[in-house]
């Protein structure tokens, strides 16, 4: 495995931990190397003393040993070239060696979106691209539809797609498969699963940080671009899909791409009535000063990025006809979330007065758990109901295994060649079909960031958005 931009936050913080785990589990082939490509010069020891350290930072204590890490240290390896300079490949196919040409490769481009092209066109001209090898892209794919249209010709130019596995980590995680499971697996709720019964969905994805050491990406990305994009509405899909022939790469993303085929246009005047953009200004988190998004490093004091956007989206099938999907993504926000609300209908007819309808929240993070809500009897005189929840905690009730994170599980996938939880060209360029539109109508009609005081909710005109229709967000 080649990590290029094997130096940088995500593969210190996220790849090398999960690859340290897959290791220490034995699913890692004996003969299995890694090597971290990046600009800097450094020795191949410094680098292991550089990983050593992250990993240690990131792996829980009872996982890490001196012996194991010895084990993974032998495996990693570095090799510092500029990445666009088409003759630095040949220099590190010859550092490779004869002996390893044939290896199957994985290429995982934990670079800028910009890099992955000149990249891909480099491994083709030092011959390194063949059937054996797999190359991994990191989201975001590009920064609108032209863009990602760019990206995917020049990357199908030299890997066919089953070699390509552009990843989504959220994809990765628990909770979310087993809202697959939930949903296929289960009859109980198929029926339900419809305009007819339910009233509305909520997908919220937010965050307590602000944009910590990434602000020079960020705000030329903004949320939009950077969470909503693909994250959210990969969530989305996967509430909305209908169920697939099979359960493989092809079907799954078949459905997926439907979904996202089926999203009504948000264009013009409906990018002001249908959607919230916010940018967080000073406040309080965890009882600690912060400061505004505009004072953060690498951010330009005059920024009109958007930290916070909330949608209201609709799928035109006969599923979902009617049913609003309210997606909400935040930075500097009151709480850590991601959750999705399914908010059923309320009984037909209000045989008692403090009846509330039934809701299904499915919490991907901080704690991954699948709560019902239910209307239950309280004891004693007379018939006063309040809520009550059916709840699965999957910590709780798998207390023997370790949470798997969400990279680990997908890098072994890459290593085994399963693309079902990665997304298809044809899906990328789905989402962003869908999402161009409305970042042209926030320039075309000036709708510039409202202000929201870190520690909040987002700006009210969010909570408006639901409101306006009798309904609140899940605070």
């Amino acid at each position: 495995m080649l990590v290029f931009g094997g130096t940088g936050d995500l593969a210190l913080h996220k790849l090398l931990p999960a690859l340290y785990h897959l290791h220490r589990d034995g699913r890692l082939a004996d003969d299995m190397r890694i090597l971290a490509v990046a600009r800097h010069e450094m020795k191949r020891g410094d680098f292991q003393s550089l990983a050593e350290r992250h990993c240690r930072a990131q792996v829980a204590r009872s996982d890490f040993d001196n012996a194991t890490w010895q084990g993974f240290a032998e495996r990693l390896d570095y090799f510092a070239m500029d990445l666009v300079q088409s003759a630095e490949y040949g220099r590190l196919n010859r550092y490779i060696g004869a002996e390893r040409a044939q290896c199957a490769r994985v290429y995982y481009l934990a670079t800028a979106p910009s890099l992955f092209e000149p990249i891909a066109e480099n491994l083709s001209f030092a011959s390194m691209a063949g059937e054996n090898t797999r190359i991994v892209l990191e989201k975001p794919i590009g920064h609108s539809l032209e863009s990602a249209l760019a990206i995917n010709a020049a990357i199908g130019a030299v890997f066919s797609e089953p070699q390509v596995f552009r990843i989504d980590h959220y994809l990765g995680k628990e909770t979310v498969q087993n809202l697959m499971a939930l949903r296929f697996a289960n009859a109980l709720f198929e029926p339900l699963w419809r305009a007819g019964h339910i009233d509305h969905v909520q997908i919220s994805v937010n965050e307590t940080l602000g944009v910590e050491n990434r602000g020079a990406y960020y705000d030329h990305a903004g949320a939009m671009r950077d969470m909503l994009q693909n994250h959210l509405l990969q969530l989305l899909c996967l509430v909305a899909m209908e169920a697939p022939v099979r359960f493989d790469a092809e079907a799954v993303r078949n459905e997926k791409v439907r979904i996202l085929q089926t999203l009504k246009p948000i264009s013009g005047l409906d990018v002001k009535d249908k959607t919230v953009r916010g940018q967080y200004t000073a406040g309080k988190i965890g009882g600690q000063e912060v400061p505004a998004y505009y004072f953060e490093k690498n951010v330009d004091n005059d920024s009109d990025t958007e930290t916070f956007v909330a949608i209201k989206a609709e799928i035109d099938n006969w599923r979902w006809s009617g049913v609003p999907f309210y997606l909400r993504t935040g930075k500097r926000m009151a709480r850590k979330c991601s959750e999705i609300v399914i908010q059923f209908k309320p009984v037909p007819h209000r045989l008692f007065e403090s009846s509330q309808a039934n809701r299904l929240v499915i919490r991907l993070q901080p704690e991954e758990r699948i709560s019902l809500q239910l209307m239950g009897k309280s004891p004693g005189k007379g018939m006063s109901l309040t809520p009550m929840e059916l709840d699965l905690n999957l910590a709780q009730v798998f207390p023997q295994k370790r949470r798997w994170d969400a990279y680990e599980r997908l890098l072994l996938d890459v290593i085994v060649g399963d693309s079902t939880l990665f997304m298809r060209r044809d899906e990328v360029e789905a989402a962003w079909s869908w999402v161009d539109p409305i970042l042209k109508g926030w320039q075309e009609y000036y709708q510039n960031p409202r202000p929201y005081p870190a520690g909040r909710n987002g700006p009210e005109q969010a909570q408006s958005l639901l409101e306006q229709q009798g309904r609140a967000w899940l605070d």
